[in-house]
C-alpha cells in the first residue's frame, strides 16, 4: 500500500495483484464511494486476458457484480464501461442481458452515458460503420446517492447569446411541456450564467500515447466521474485496474483508491506510476 500525506488527510493507493473474484470478498461491506472499471469485453483482449465467450459473459461477470454491490456504499455509484461486440453480423445481446440480471441482484440502472471517441480509427465493413462510441452504464444501490453536479459544469455555450437576448413572456415563467408530461422550463433562470450542466454524452479522444495496456482509459474519462460522484478523501475502486489510469487520476484529485489486477506485470507498472505521484504530492504544504 502506498501512502501519501495531504494537507489534512492521508491519501491511500492500494494496488492488489490478483483475481478480483478472489480479492473482492476480502473487502469490507459498504466501504467504497465509487467503482469505475472496464472489464475485458467478450472475446476481446485474447492475448492479454484470454477472452470470455459472449454466450458465457453474463454468467462470468455476475459473481463480480454481486461483490461490487456488497462493497459499494448505499450512497455510492458504479460506472461500467462496456460495449456489445458483433457476432455473425449482428450485435450480441450480452450487455442487455447483463443489465437485466444485475437489476435482479438489486442494482438500480440509473443512467447511461455515452463516450464519443473523437479520434476513432476509420474503417469499412459491409453492414455497418465504425464504432465511435462506448457505453458507460451507471448503477446504484439506492435512489439517493452522492452526486456533485457543480464539479463538472461546462461553459454555457454560444446558444445563450441568441436564445437569451430577447426573452418572451413564456420564457420568464415555468412553461409546462406541451405533451402534458409535467416537465417544463424557465429560460430566464439562465440569464447572466456562464456555466451549465453537461449532457450525458462525453466527447473525449481515446488514449494513443500510453502503450502500457491494450485498452487504456484517457485520464479525462475517470476524472469526470470521480469529480461527479466523489469528494476529497472518498474511496475509488477499479477491480479491473489494467495500467492504473483510474488510480493515478484518483490520487491527483486527492481520493483514496484501490486497484485490482490479475496480471503481475501490470501491477508493477501501476506501482511505479503511483509511487512517484505520491512523492510529488508529499510536497504539498
Amino acid at each position: 500500500m502506498n501512502i501519501q500525506k495531504n494537507r489534512h488527510m492521508e491519501i491511500l493507493a492500494n494496488v492488489i495483484c490478483g483475481d478480483c473474484r478472489n480479492e473482492l470478498p476480502k473487502m469490507a461491506s459498504n466501504s467504497v464511494d465509487l467503482i469505475i472499471t472496464s472489464p475485458p469485453y467478450a472475446d476481446r483482449r485474447m492475448k492479454t486476458y484470454g477472452g470470455v465467450n459472449p454466450n458465457k459473459y453474463v454468467e462470468w461477470f455476475l459473481p463480480t457484480t454481486k461483490e461490487l454491490l456488497r462493497v459499494l456504499k448505499p450512497t455510492g455509484t458504479f460506472i461500467l464501461n462496456i460495449k456489445e461486440r458483433v457476432v455473425n453480423g449482428e450485435r450480441h445481446t450480452y450487455v442487455l442481458q447483463l443489465i437485466l440480471e444485475m437489476r435482479k441482484q438489486g442494482w438500480l440502472w440509473t443512467e447511461e452515458f455515452i463516450w464519443h471517441k473523437k479520434n476513432c480509427y476509420p474503417g469499412k465493413w459491409p453492414n455497418r460503420f465504425r464504432d465511435a462510441w462506448e457505453r458507460l452504464l451507471q448503477f446504484n444501490k439506492t435512489k439517493k446517492f452522492h452526486m456533485y453536479q457543480d464539479a463538472v459544469m461546462v461553459p454555457i455555450g454560444d446558444w445563450a447569446q441568441d436564445r437569451l437576448k430577447n426573452l418572451s413572456q413564456t420564457d420568464k415563467r415555468r412553461d409546462n411541456a406541451r405533451n402534458g408530461s409535467g416537465f417544463g422550463k424557465n429560460i430566464s433562470h439562465w440569464l447572466n450564467r456562464e456555466k451549465a450542466y453537461p449532457p450525458n454524452v462525453l466527447h473525449m479522444a481515446t488514449e494513443c500515447s500510453n502503450k502500457d495496456h491494450s485498452a487504456v482509459f484517457p485520464e479525462k474519462l475517470p476524472e469526470w466521474f470521480i469529480r461527479l460522484f466523489t469528494k476529497e478523501g472518498d474511496l475509488v475502486l477499479d477491480p479491473f485496474m489494467g495500467s492504473g489510469t483510474t488510480l493515478v487520476v484518483a490520487q491527483k484529485l486527492r481520493r483514496n483508491s484501490v486497484g485490482i489486477e490479475i496480471l503481475p506485470e501490470y501491477c508493477e507498472i501501476v506501482k511505479n506510476k503511483v509511487s512517484p505521484l505520491v512523492m510529488d504530492l508529499l510536497k504539498v504544504g
